[in-house]
């Protein structure tokens, strides 16, 4: 399970090192090296490769003799390699919404996320030009897993382009989820006007939404 989880970290000593920060909490380089047959100098070259990574961070602990030690254990992004069941938890609970209140009580649901996301992106986005907003909000979809690019065409008009559906699983179940992402696209840009050019879901490589500014489509 671990193996195929991590299976995009190239190095199988770092891969054995992820493991065993998650099976047994915060460990001393020593420690590590011990576990591994390997020297402590080795495992902090590790060690320093996957902090660059951002998948391990370090502390300082203090101890009753000696010098203080370094203690390294797992990030919340080294943590997100092993597998999760969330997808599969969050289509549960649509499903009992569906079952206890009908379909009404799923595009509520969908609307009240987007009421929080829009919150964050106006933030994100204030005082800013269309062309830097558009920027922004390809960084805050790619922060939230949807890999998203933009493009900016000769007459004005933006792409922004998502290669990858980080809700796959419930978007192909539940069409609230697109439904909402595009109402949330267009409530983020409210001087634009908003429309899906690709989409996943219907067997494109991306979802694909073009942008054009209100008095260039009058």
């Amino acid at each position: 399970m671990a193996a195929e989880a991590l299976a995009h970290v190239r190095s199988e000593t770092r891969r054995r090192i992820l493991e065993l920060l998650k099976l047994r909490g915060p460990q001393t380089p020593q420690q590590l090296a011990n576990e591994l047959g390997m020297t402590a100098m080795g495992v902090r070259g590790h060690l320093a490769s996957l902090e660059r990574d951002g998948l391990v961070a370090h502390r300082v602990e203090k101890r009753p003799r000696g010098r203080p030690a370094f203690v390294y254990e797992l990030t919340e992004r080294g943590d997100e390699l092993f597998p999760r069941t969330y997808p599969q938890l969050a289509l549960g609970l649509l499903d009992a919404l569906r079952e206890l209140h009908g379909e009404d009580a799923v595009q509520k649901l969908f609307e009240k996320r987007n009421e929080r996301l829009l919150q964050e992106y106006r933030a994100r986005l204030a005082g800013k030009p269309l062309k830097e907003r558009v920027k922004e909000l390809a960084r805050i979809r790619t922060e939230e897993g949807y890999w998203c690019d933009w493009e900016e065409l000769a007459d004005g008009r933006f792409l922004l382009i998502e290669r990858n559906c980080a809700i796959c699983q419930i978007a192909k179940r539940t069409p609230q989820a697109c439904r909402a992402e595009l109402e949330l696209f267009r409530a983020a840009l409210p001087d634009c006007v908003v429309t899906r050019e690709r989409h996943m879901i219907q067997g494109d490589r991306t979802c694909t939404y073009m942008i054009v500014p209100k008095e260039s489509s009058a």
